[in-house]
């Protein structure tokens, strides 16, 4: 059944314009984005629709075991077929293009992103499947959920100072419990935190621990708290390996492992010139603040890392729109936060007065024709041949604005 509150997805028209195409439909992503919410709310109006869980065993086995009884039981007869938690198969890609060779129906699957999903399974489906990500809730998401006749201004990213400053609150909301849709419905913090509390347990200290092969929670714990406490600046691996005693190697291995269960992300920087420019340090951020959050066990509204999570929250809502981004550092230390598309220089700060020297580096070396300051000012500067806007965070991330940013 569909939850009885659904807050409409970014993703579902796009979604749609694939139900009559050929190819296996995949939806990714973190457990409780709302995968399973979304692909049921999408078939709910269609016919013929037959909805399994690989969580059933005994459904399951039938998968694995003996296909042809699938086929006759689960596909025959119906015009989709949907799967859910599709990852619990070790063997699903391999069956699923049997199932789409061998019959008509259009197949819609969903789960984690676990490392055997994305690589061993899908491999054989290649040129048969379109991958959708589907992250916790953007901003705009998370404003159409609170209070959908706001969420309509938001979108065309000019509004009035009054508009502004109530967008604001529902920012530091955002910021403190992150988009999981679980979190933003809940009826206040102390269910939110609990809700986050129980995602870190199960997800993390359960489920991500056995992928990582640890045996205790500790180390992993030390890990995640230290990129916790780190997000927006490049990843020093040898302090990381003193902290969590983790080898360089393992460091390596665990954080591509975080990046594809999308907890964490990994930013790395731009250059042209490796004798000038850093080449290696990645910069770490995470999906969802609220689980950050949980991560350090802290949901303060008033903090000393305010800054970072304004700069997470920029990046995190452009990723979820695919925005191209990458960090800039010079070796001798100036740096810009985001470039976007590689040419795009974009500084995200809680309050500035003037450019930073940094910035104006980066504009000297690469004369953009654009560039923008996410900041609590809405005005617009010229720098020799770049034209600098400065606009409010929450302004930087509506729909209008990245529309533009991707069209740059």
């Amino acid at each position: 059944m569909i939850s009885m509150v659904y807050v409409e997805r970014e993703l579902e028209k796009q979604l749609k314009k694939y139900l009559k195409t050929r190819e296996i439909i995949a939806i990714i992503g973190p457990r409780q984005c709302g995968k399973t919410t979304l692909a049921l709310q999408i078939l709910d109006k269609l016919e013929k629709v037959n909805k399994i869980k690989f969580d059933d065993i005994k459904t399951l086995k039938l998968f694995d075991e003996d296909i042809d009884s699938f086929i006759q039981k689960h596909v025959m007869g119906f015009n989709y077929l949907f799967i859910d938690e599709v990852q619990y198969s070790k063997d699903s890609g391999k069956k699923l293009k049997f199932i789409y060779d061998s019959t008509k129906i259009k197949i819609i699957i969903s789960g984690s992103s676990a490392p055997d999903l994305s690589i061993s399974s899908l491999k054989y489906l290649v040129g048969r499947i379109f991958i959708f990500k589907l992250y916790p809730f953007s901003f705009r998401e998370f404003i159409l959920a609170k209070e959908p006749k706001l969420s309509t201004i938001y979108e065309k990213g000019e509004y009035s100072t009054t508009i502004e400053q109530e967008l604001n609150k529902y920012l530091q909301e955002y910021m403190t419990f992150g988009g999981y849709p679980r979190v933003v419905l809940a009826k206040n913090s102390e269910e939110k935190i609990t809700v986050l509390d129980n995602i870190y347990n199960t997800f993390l200290l359960k489920e991500i621990r056995e992928i990582l092969e640890l045996s205790e929670n500790d180390k992993l714990i030390k890990l995640m708290k230290a990129l916790a406490l780190q997000i927006g600046s490049p990843i020093n691996y040898n302090e990381l390996s003193n902290t969590t005693q983790f080898s360089h190697h393992q460091l390596k291995r665990y954080l591509k492992i975080l990046e594809e269960t999308y907890i964490c992300k990994l930013l790395t920087p731009y250059y042209t010139n490796k004798r000038t420019e850093l080449v290696k340090q990645p910069k770490v951020y995470f999906i969802d603040l609220g689980f950050r959050n949980a991560c350090i066990n802290n949901f303060s509204i008033e903090r000393s890392d305010k800054g970072a999570m304004f700069e997470n929250v920029v990046f995190s809502d452009l990723l979820k729109h695919e925005i191209p981004l990458n960090f800039w550092q010079s070796k001798g230390g100036a740096e810009v936060d985001f470039i976007i598309k590689e040419r795009i220089p974009l500084e995200a700060k809680s309050n500035i007065k003037n450019l930073p020297r940094s910035y104006l580096a980066y504009l000297e070396k690469y004369n953009p024709k654009i560039g923008y300051i996410a900041t609590s000012k809405k005005i617009t500067r010229k720098v020799n041949n770049t034209t600098i806007r400065f606009m409010p965070y929450t302004s930087i991330i509506a729909k209008k604005n990245i529309e533009v940013l991707k069209s740059s």
